[in-house]
């Protein structure tokens, strides 16, 4: 080996042995930060959690306003919306103005319920 590529090779080697560990270390730094943030907002992501649950129930793609805050306790009104949101529901209003609210991926399910509602009542 020519004496002139040692130094060449060893500052390679120091270069990927220093980014190896600095990318490892930047790696576990960033990892708890994802948890720390993650505690922090345990409440939140909790809460969209259990909204998720109750609006994705098998028998009721719809869910009352007033279901969901008796059931997800604590939050004002404004900020529960804010979380059924976030959990990926909308909200409709029924002809007597009581708002109500499904999961956006249950949209296409609400559809063809309704379709074989009209149907039956057709029938």
């Amino acid at each position: 080996m020519d004496a002139s590529l040692v130094p060449v090779l060893s500052a390679l080697l120091g270069a990927a042995v220093g980014g190896g560990i600095s990318y490892l270390l930047n790696r576990q730094q960033f990892n708890h930060q994802i948890k720390v943030l993650h505690e922090q907002n345990k409440a939140e992501f909790m809460a969209e959690e259990t909204a998720r649950h109750f609006l994705s129930h098998k028998s009721f793609t719809d869910r009352s306003f007033e279901t969901l805050r008796k059931n997800l306790g604590g939050f004002e009104d404004d900020e529960l919306r804010r979380i059924l949101v976030r959990a990926g529901a909308i909200r409709v209003y029924r002809e007597d103005g009581s708002e109500w609210w499904r999961l956006l991926s249950r949209m296409d399910e609400f559809i063809e319920r309704k379709e074989l509602e009209r149907i039956a009542r057709e029938i």
